[in-house]
């Protein structure tokens, strides 16, 4: 028994024995509770021969609570919000399943906050080696990622891109048009040179007279796998919106065979506990619940203060609620405030980003906004708390908007302004 119970104490599924046997006892005749997070029982049918030391043994998931503060530090741990990384920015990015760009900077700020001493010619270097690279993944919106991961995760997303496709008016003004003929053109003209699409639409338009060509282009960067090529993305340097197909761009083709249980593996590793909702408005994919339960012998199931269901990995840790949470400047489109269904866990009630700034955390939950201003010789943070914070908070805001100005704009003069909006 001492040896069942030592490797039950290196089993997936921890549950307070006492908690256990409570439950068991007055249901199941000869179940004992043991240490370890499980229990053993003896059967008292079929006992098997006599003198036979068989034991039945279980290992099963114990559904416990927890708070939305705890969900917050939980969470924001994994995300690499509470202490900076000095993991390479690619395992990062990976970490996270990709990160949100359809501003071009945002990832250099989201990876600055996550990534200690973070080089933002690290990342641009990286992209124009095209081993990451941005186009559309989850929510049909622009991700980075590395070029490995998009070339599955698109795959993965096809079918929820012509989904939104098909929401869209886009999708009515080409309905007569052949897909098949569409899109084989669009290649054709794509991979011979990335274009953007207003220079893509009047070539389509061209070619089948009568449809807008601006819809037209539409379908094509929706429905191809396209990424968009550098220098648009580079950190300090600008360039057009041109689309190519991630074949032409990086030489990799599609994944042609796909886990979704490693994607749900992935984002819980990211971004839970979380629930099946959660990971439906993160992706966007369909049927996740029978992929879930496929799994749910291999989760941990917890129980949220609003009696939602939460599944997470057996072995990541669940972060106290009293862990400190220092300030972070996270940029317009961000991972972790986007990530979930339920987003409570990340904002107070009446205290909503006011959209077209960066995101301001303070003790772990949306408090502001930001914006930085850049005349010739100096740099200007510009910072709006949206609720009210301790003296200790705001002195941390202040100290932790000096490095971002000496990231963003290093040799100019700073100034940050902080102002409380009520």
């Amino acid at each position: 028994l001492d040896q069942v119970v030592e490797g039950l104490d290196q089993g997936p599924y921890p549950i307070v024995a006492t908690q256990l046997f409570e439950r068991s006892r007055s249901v199941a005749p000869g179940v004992s509770a043991v240490r370890g997070g499980a229990y053993v029982h003896q059967p008292h049918a079929n006992p098997g021969p006599r003198g036979s030391r068989r034991r039945a043994i279980c290992s099963v998931p114990l559904v416990d609570s927890i708070s939305r503060r705890a969900l917050n530090r939980t969470t924001l741990g994994r995300q690499f919000l509470l202490e900076r990384s000095s993991r390479p920015a690619a395992e990062i990015i990976e970490s996270l399943v990709g990160m949100q760009a359809q501003n071009p900077h945002d990832p250099y700020y989201a990876l600055w906050s996550r990534v200690d001493g973070f080089d933002p010619t690290e990342l641009s270097e990286r992209m124009e080696r095209r081993e990451a690279v941005r186009g559309a993944l989850m929510r049909a919106t622009l991700h980075l990622a590395t070029t490995p991961d998009f070339v599955v995760l698109r795959a993965q997303l096809q079918p929820t891109l012509a989904a939104v496709l098909g929401s869209t008016s886009f999708a009515k003004d080409t309905s007569h048009v052949d897909r098949t003929s569409l899109l084989e053109f669009g290649r054709s003209i794509l991979e011979e040179k990335p274009l953007t699409r207003a220079e893509l639409a009047p070539i389509l338009e061209e070619r089948w007279p009568g449809t807008p060509g601006a819809s037209l282009a539409q379908v094509v960067t929706y429905l191809l796998p396209l990424v968009q090529v550098t220098p648009r993305g580079l950190w300090g340097r600008t360039g057009p919106a041109a689309w190519t197909t991630i074949e032409a761009w990086s030489g990799a083709e599609l994944a042609t065979t796909t886990s979704f249980e490693d994607t749900v593996h992935r984002y819980l590793a990211g971004f839970g506990p979380a629930s099946i909702a959660d990971m439906r408005v993160w992706s966007r994919l369909k049927d996740l619940r029978p992929v879930v339960e496929a799994m749910r012998p291999r989760l941990r199931v917890l129980k949220g203060e609003d009696g939602a269901e939460l599944f997470d990995l057996p072995d990541a840790p669940i972060l106290d609620e009293d862990t400190p949470a220092p300030p972070r400047f996270l940029p317009e489109y961000d991972n972790v405030l986007l990530g979930h269904s339920d987003r409570s866990r990340f904002f107070v009630p009446g205290v909503i980003p006011p959209g077209w700034a960066g995101n301001l955390l303070v003790d772990g939950v949306f408090s502001g906004s930001w914006k930085l201003h850049r005349s010739r010789d100096a740099a200007r943070l510009e910072v709006s708390l949206l609720r009210p914070v301790r003296k200790v908070e705001a002195a941390a805001v202040e100290e932790e908007g000096e490095r971002l100005l000496a990231f963003a704009h290093p040799g100019a003069g700073h100034e940050i302004e902080l102002r409380t909006e009520r």
